[in-house]
């Protein structure tokens, strides 16, 4: 039997990405590839196998493809494609269900489970895929010196043990009920091409999914094309997919309008209504949210009455209906009220501009000036104002300064902020309340350095019940997680104003089987082109 026995035990969540999961690039470039059509009508469903996906994607791409590092908007849902997992969520319903593995793990007893992989598969290099690669891909995850950030998402792993060829037990360090929802992090790569060259897989990745990467030029196009030996869920029913990559809003439209391309991610708020003449458009309620988030260390900030008060400040409906054109749904807990786990927090932030400044007078804070540190993402750009706006009625005097993302995070870094507003979204990894609360609240950079809250006997009470929760399932764990919603709106230190909603658009007259999807990217699993 081959075994691992991973890293150091006890730092949960221990890296995070800087700012928001993507940031948009200015890049631009189309590239339509022809497709053989016939004359006959298509029936209800058919596809054509011969065709080619066009789509356009907003975001820029950069980093890795190797799916031990890639975060990265493009690359994320680029590798949904490419590479399995044993069980993997479904992009749009956000469900586990197998996907390498041949069927859910089996448990043995509380800490073990057996899984076997898929008779017959195979990597896009045509190599069967074996019990060996599946503990080779943990433990590179697993390995604190990869540096990998999904390390802290699997952390619940004891060890990893090829039983045979064709099946692989692993056992947890307890009994963890959401063992289907995080087995997916680890997508299942080829050990031999992998130590054969690991810098060529992170730019010519080899997965055993339905689509195999041709090429990937920044400011053109990613080319995909079917791996027709795959033999899993989710076959391809295109034969591939050209992903034009569109940083530009209004090229997008133009695209998607003139039927130059055939979905497209990001449409903009205000392009919605009229590119619905062309097109299907629907916003999807996301996890995707706009945080405030205030450094503890610089006074008055460590008195949660302050954090409250500018959060009571904020008019949110006109913020909604101002600047994000309705496209968004204010926050009521830290999950939306379409999650699963939801449950209304105990603390609701109304606008309540009264509320807010008998909270400033109790701290001794009535004369508050405040720079408003927050990014230049588009949508961000539209809010800003108006959150501005809010905090001054309140006699909050607010300087706003936009910048560049990692320009912004350099300055909260360093600790010269006091209040900053960002987007993010890390349900791309994962959508239980565990993995997204820990995600800002575990023991990381967010915690220990941009809200200087990780010294606080809150954060010790929150870290508690995280620890608890994640030990237990049913009721007992969503009682304790719905004790961690309450803290984290009763403290205010990092928390949603709004949950984003995410339109897209696509031609259902071309595309078969399409639906958008509820976090950033687009996904063509079990999507064709429709037979002329």
């Amino acid at each position: 039997m081959t075994q691992y026995i991973p890293r150091r035990r006890g730092t949960r969540f221990a890296a995070a990405l800087a700012g928001s999961i993507a940031v948009a690039v200015a890049l631009s470039g189309c590239g339509a590839a022809a497709t053989d059509k016939n004359d006959s009508a298509s029936k209800p469903g058919e596809v054509d196998p011969d065709a080619i996906i066009e789509a356009g994607i907003s975001y820029s791409l950069s980093g890795s493809f190797d799916p031990m590092v890639a975060s990265g908007a493009v690359t994320v849902s680029a590798n949904w494609h490419i590479f399995e997992g044993l069980v993997d969520l479904d992009p749009v319903t956000q469900e586990p269900a197998p996907a390498l593995a041949a069927d859910l793990p089996k448990k043995v007893d509380d800490t073990t489970y057996e899984i076997d992989i898929r008779e017959g598969a195979t990597f896009q290099n045509g190599d069967p895929v074996t019990s060996d690669d599946v503990v080779f891909s943990y433990q590179r995850v697993l390995d604190p010196a990869n540096n990998s950030l999904f390390l802290s998402f699997v952390d619940f792993i004891d060890t990893v043990t090829a039983v045979d060829e064709d099946t692989v037990q692993i056992t947890t360090d307890y009994p963890f009920s959401l063992i289907n929802d995080r087995l997916g992090v680890v997508k299942i790569v080829p050990k031999a091409v992998v130590e054969a060259d690991p810098e060529a897989f992170a730019s010519k990745p080899v997965g055993s999914g339905p689509y195999s990467l041709v090429s990937a030029v920044p400011e053109d196009k990613i080319v995909f094309e079917r791996y027709d030996d795959y033999n899993g869920p989710h076959p391809a029913l295109a034969a591939g997919m050209n992903w034009n990559l569109l940083a530009d809003p209004s090229a997008r439209v133009t695209a998607m309008s003139t039927g130059t391309i055939q979905a497209m991610e990001d449409v903009p708020y205000i392009d919605v209504d009229s590119l619905a003449s062309a097109a299907e458009v629907e916003s999807v309620q996301s996890f995707g949210l706009l945080f405030m988030m205030f450094n503890t260390k610089a006074a008055p900030f460590d008195d949660p009455r302050v954090r409250q008060a500018l959060h009571y400040a904020l008019d949110m409906d006109k913020i909604i209906e101002t600047g994000m054109l309705g496209n968004a749904t204010a926050a009521t807990s830290f999950l939306p009220e379409n999650y699963k786990n939801y449950n209304k927090a105990s603390t609701v932030y109304t606008y309540d501009p009264k509320k807010a400044k008998e909270l400033l007078a109790e701290a001794g804070a009535s004369d508050l000036s405040i720079t408003l540190l927050t990014t230049d993402t588009g949508w961000v750009k539209e809010v800003a104002p108006l959150i501005k706006e809010s905090l001054d009625a309140v006699g909050v005097k607010t300087t706003l300064e936009i910048g560049q993302s990692a320009a912004m995070y350099e300055k909260v870094d360093s600790g010269d902020y006091t209040v900053a507003v960002a987007p993010g979204d890390p349900s791309v990894f994962g959508v239980d309340p565990d993995l997204l609360m820990n995600w800002w609240y575990g023991d990381n950079v967010w915690s220990k350095t941009r809200t200087a809250w990780a010294d606080s006997p809150e954060y010790a009470e929150l870290t508690g019940l995280l620890d608890q929760a994640v030990q237990q399932e049913g009721d007992e764990q969503q009682e304790t997680w719905n004790k961690a919603f309450d803290l984290l709106s009763e403290q205010a230190v990092l928390y949603p104003l709004f949950h984003r909603k995410l339109p897209t658009a696509w031609s259902d007259q071309e595309l078969v089987g399409f639906k958008p999807v509820p976090t950033t990217g687009l996904s063509f699993l079990d999507v064709g082109v429709a037979a002329k």
